[in-house]
């Protein structure tokens, strides 16, 4: 759900699966499951380019690498990302986010990756504090989204982990307050085949859906008259840490 308040009241609300993957666990995974691959074509698939850096080094690898220049320190612990796989083929993912624990199971950090539609990529590293379920954390924003929102704008997350449900609630401020909330809530279910040949049934297409819904969306604003934002040069680093 996203609901705008200024300069136009805007609300969209779309229903929606994602993936949630132990990064190594994905090979199982995929190894026990008819409609699920790695790194190939099938009905669902998670290819590892379509992260991070985009390219072939693991993932647990490059995001062990942001959490140590954060001054984290990974000790091995499970790395889950939430994500929407490919379908036949396409993906296109707004958010994806990175659940990073500590062996003894603890929430160390969250790492938000954001892509825009044009082809550009930026993730928001979050550290975590014991104990903190749900946590908030908030940062400056500085990856251009959307035309019709401007960069001079901070970020409050507020996120309740993965257990049988899930909650990332994300409020985007300007001097003048509130300019737009998105949540995002979900409910856990097992990854079978079956569960996966239900959701390409009742939610088909889903990842070219997204595409079709932020064009639609887009098209809504404008005729609304919302202002149209110029578009930044990208941020030079990789990610953004946000700081307690």
């Amino acid at each position: 759900m996203h609901r705008r308040v200024r300069p136009k009241p805007h609300r969209l609300r779309y229903r929606m699966f994602s993936l949630l993957l132990d990064l190594d666990e994905i090979d199982a995974v995929a190894g026990g499951l008819r409609l699920l691959s790695r790194n190939r074509f099938n009905l669902f698939s998670f290819h590892d380019r379509d992260y991070a850096a985009g390219t072939d080094e693991p993932l647990r690898a490059q995001i062990e690498q942001h959490l140590t220049a954060a001054g984290l320190s990974p000790d091995g612990g499970a790395i889950r990302l939430l994500t929407m796989p490919r379908i036949l083929g396409f993906a296109f993912n707004p958010l994806s986010v990175y659940f990073c624990h500590r062996r003894d199971g603890q929430l160390m950090a969250v790492l938000c990756e954001v892509n825009n539609t044009f082809g550009e990529r930026h993730s928001y590293l979050l550290p975590v504090g014991p104990g903190d379920a749900p946590f908030r954390q908030d940062c400056a924003k500085v990856f251009h989204v959307s035309p019709f929102m401007a960069m001079d704008m901070h970020y409050a997350f507020r996120v309740a982990p993965p257990d049988q449900r899930l909650s990332i609630a994300i409020t985007v401020s300007d001097g003048q307050g509130t300019v737009l909330t998105a949540v995002h809530s979900a409910e856990r279910r097992a990854l079978t085949d079956g569960a996966l040949l239900r959701v390409f049934v009742t939610q088909p297409l889903l990842t070219l859906k997204v595409v079709g819904g932020i064009l639609w969306e887009a098209l809504r604003l404008w005729l609304k008259g919302v202002p149209v934002r110029h578009h930044p040069a990208p941020p030079a680093q990789q990610v953004t840490v946000a700081r307690a």
